[in-house]
């Protein structure tokens, strides 16, 4: 037992001295790295410092303010929106430094009712639900798109390439596609036609739903569940871009007059400071070239100030 130990403890002595034998050298090694350059001291890149070394950032250190909330109202459809914006979002939050939050609701009144309340920073909304927020004066434009160098656009309305309508009067008992009760092209322009012709949208037509998106509503047409809907210019226009098949689907019937592009809007609380810092935003994209490349994917030429007269009534107001 005692050749034991005292074998043991060789063991022990041996493997003690090797250890001081290393960290003789390791220090005598880093004194070279650091001290014997003639040039003057060098930190070696491979040599951890233990007196320089920083803490470990928290996430709310990192952040470098609360999250953007920025709401979308649905022109298209939830998959649409997040496809189309995601390039705009990470430029909002490399340009901030701020973490974006993007809120998507069903409806443009949930959207509209998010703006009001301020639960949201700003918002890309449809102008027909700007309209209906004219008299409250509870939201702002901050900016609108130019488009084919132009800030307004138009409604169509669409139906099958086969159908045999030519007009909209020639759509009565037919079932009709509408998006939203507050879209201006999906539902408040060919409201408007119907007063013209001296009819009501439950008697004129067969049936009619909602889709509660432009390019749902195109699918609807498309795929023969809607003899016809009126729908944003601009999507349609991009939808038959990315499937050409739908050209030989659809066919439009008529065109509207010009509304303001729809617009980005800020609650009217909004800190005027803060309102200038996310115009100048967005109105400067176009100068930069990652700006350019945002607009190049969501089909934008720039951002304009807002044209107050684009907005100043409804279609039927």
């Amino acid at each position: 037992m005692a050749r034991n130990y005292r074998g043991y403890e060789g063991i022990r002595l041996c493997l003690m001295a090797l250890l001081c034998c290393l960290l003789a050298v390791a220090c005598n090694d880093l004194s070279r790295k650091e001290g014997g350059n003639a040039n003057g001291p060098q930190e070696a890149a491979d040599v951890i410092r233990l007196d320089k070394l920083s803490p470990i950032p928290s996430k709310k250190q990192m952040d470098s303010g609360p999250p953007l909330r920025v709401a979308v109202a649905a022109i298209l459809s939830p998959e649409g929106t997040v496809e189309s914006y995601s390039p705009l979002l990470r430029y909002l939050e490399a340009v901030t430094g701020r973490p974006v939050k993007l809120i998507q609701k069903k409806t443009y009144g949930e959207v509209n009712e998010m703006v009001v309340s301020s639960q949201v920073d700003l918002a890309f909304i449809c102008t027909g639900a700007y309209f209906k927020e004219t008299d409250r004066q509870k939201m702002k434009l901050l900016v609108t798109p130019q488009i084919n160098g132009k800030d307004t656009y138009r409604a169509v309305v669409i139906v099958p390439a086969s159908s045999s309508v030519q007009e909209f009067s020639q759509l009565r008992d037919k079932v009709f596609a509408f998006t939203d009760p507050m879209s201006n092209t999906g539902y408040l322009y060919p409201m408007t036609i119907l007063d013209g012709l001296g009819e009501r949208a439950d008697v004129f037509f067969k049936r009619t739903f909602f889709t509660y998106s432009h390019d749902r509503a195109i699918e609807a047409v498309a795929n023969g569940l809607a003899d016809g809907a009126s729908v944003d210019e601009i999507v349609y226009t991009h939808a038959i871009q990315k499937r050409p098949e739908l050209v030989k689907r659809l066919k439009v019937i008529h065109t509207s007059q010009e509304f303001g592009m729809p617009p980005v809007v800020v609650p009217a609380e909004t800190d005027p400071s803060v309102f200038k810092a996310f115009q100048d935003i967005f109105l400067h994209m176009h100068e930069n070239q990652d700006g350019k490349k945002v607009l190049t994917a969501i089909g934008v030429e720039r951002f304009l100030e807002p044209n107050p007269l684009n907005y100043k009534s409804a279609p039927n107001g």
